[in-house]
């Protein structure tokens, strides 16, 4: 054993005694996966598996000069007439100023969230913000003074606006208006699958922060291709573009395919071009995933995602009205939530005993995976649930019905020793 892995070996024994140690899974599990029924993966629209956006992919790359690589990063040679003229798409296709392409959602958020915030400046941010966030923010400049990151309780306006105040009473520049003040929340939580209330959130800060300076940023990944017109995301559907600073849009979840595009002004885009780290430092997006991507919008545009999105919206309502009819035991297995803004095909079954169920309900044909902690908070463990457009009501009874077989056969001793 090298000096590294012996210096790193604690660690890793720490998490497996904890059983929280993370693993990717074998060639072998991997292909026991594709035989199940999939209600882990996030291809919410099933579009990764449609006959027609394969068609459209497929005539896209006929047409594209170009397909392999990009040439570089987007400063140099990866800054193409291709990914300039996607770019520009994007941004009249979400009635954005500007658009400013990422290879992933979570370069974007560290780019933006790195960059931006400067010394001075406060960051609120909803407690169950991505991952991404957190390590943006951690970088920035405003991080520098101590207290610039505040979180405040999930979905809680109230909270929000507590914070607010505080920052107010203690820093002037925050209501005099030389001061910033940005507010970074999901449209729709991956984790909890709620809805953030975003009017409410609007309304808290342009009240307390009339000058203007407080910058609503949403990160629009889970919801984009699913809600609004055209599948624009919630903000589109709340009619919110013109009071919301940036908005953050993916394309690798219920799009079907990857990276990611940062919708704002004019001027922080070309902030952002100069002072974004992952975007300056990391290699364009490929010409091929230009192309899918030109692809799928084509079906966003026409209309052809909409079967799809009322399919997916329908089969979110049936399984949680089938679950609560259920009435499973709620110290066994629980929503985190009574109802939420939209349904969403993102459902958690809080557990204290979400390794088991999951394992359970993957012996029986299903694919589901169990989130624990340190990627969910403690006493929060879940089983999450995610649907797809191609899922059946038979699919979600079944699981459902597998649910239900776990809590009857389970030794009751087992489950009370992990309550």
């Amino acid at each position: 054993m090298s000096t590294l892995d012996a210096q790193i070996k604690p660690a890793l024994d720490s998490r497996r005694d904890r059983g929280i140690l993370r693993r990717l899974p074998s060639s072998s599990a991997l292909r026991d996966a594709i035989t199940r029924a999939d209600f882990s993966s996030n291809d919410y629209l099933s579009l990764a598996t449609s006959p027609s956006l394969k068609a459209r992919f497929i005539e896209k790359i006929r047409s594209f000069p170009r397909i392999l690589g990009s040439g570089g990063s987007r400063l140099l040679d990866g800054g193409t007439l291709e990914h300039a003229e996607l770019e520009e798409r994007l941004a009249a296709f979400f009635k954005s100023p500007a658009a400013l392409l990422y290879t992933s959602g979570y370069d974007a958020n560290v780019g933006f969230f790195g960059s931006v915030p400067a010394e001075g400046d406060l960051v609120i941010y909803d407690e169950l913000i991505h991952a991404s966030v957190h390590d943006g923010m951690r970088t920035s400049r405003a991080a520098r003074i101590p207290g610039a990151l505040q979180p405040f309780k999930h979905n809680d306006v109230d909270a929000l606006r507590s914070v607010i105040e505080g920052a107010i009473r203690t820093q002037p520049s925050f209501e005099e208006g030389t001061g910033s003040v940005f507010v970074a929340i999901e449209s729709l939580y991956s984790m909890d699958g709620d809805i953030a209330p975003i009017n409410a959130i609007c309304d808290v800060v342009e009240k307390l922060l009339p000058a203007g300076n407080g910058h609503i940023i949403v990160d629009e990944a889970h919801a984009t291709g699913i809600y609004g017109p055209q599948g624009r995301g919630i903000v589109a559907y709340l009619g919110l573009e013109s009071r919301i600073t940036a908005r953050l849009h993916t394309f690798g979840k219920a799009l079907a395919s990857s990276g990611a595009v940062f919708l704002t002004s004019a001027t922080v885009r070309e902030y952002l071009i100069n002072y974004s780290r992952p975007q300056v430092f990391t290699t364009a997006m490929s010409f091929s995933t230009v192309a899918n991507i030109h692809a799928v919008f084509d079906m966003l545009e026409y209309g052809e995602y909409l079967p799809y999105s009322e399919r997916l919206q329908g089969l979110a309502r049936y399984f949680v009205e089938q679950f609560l009819a259920h009435q499973f035991a709620p110290e066994l297995v629980r929503l985190p939530w009574s109802k939420t803004l939209l349904y969403t095909p993102i459902v958690p079954l809080l557990s204290p005993c979400a390794k088991p169920l999951a394992l359970y309900l993957q012996g029986r044909g299903f694919l589901v995976r169990p989130i624990t902690h340190p990627t969910v908070p403690k006493g929060q463990d879940r089983v999450r649930v995610c649907l797809h457009a191609n899922n059946t009501e038979d699919q979600i009874n079944g699981l459902l019905k597998g649910i239900r077989s776990w809590i009857e056969s389970d030794d009751r001793g087992v489950v009370a020793s992990k309550l």
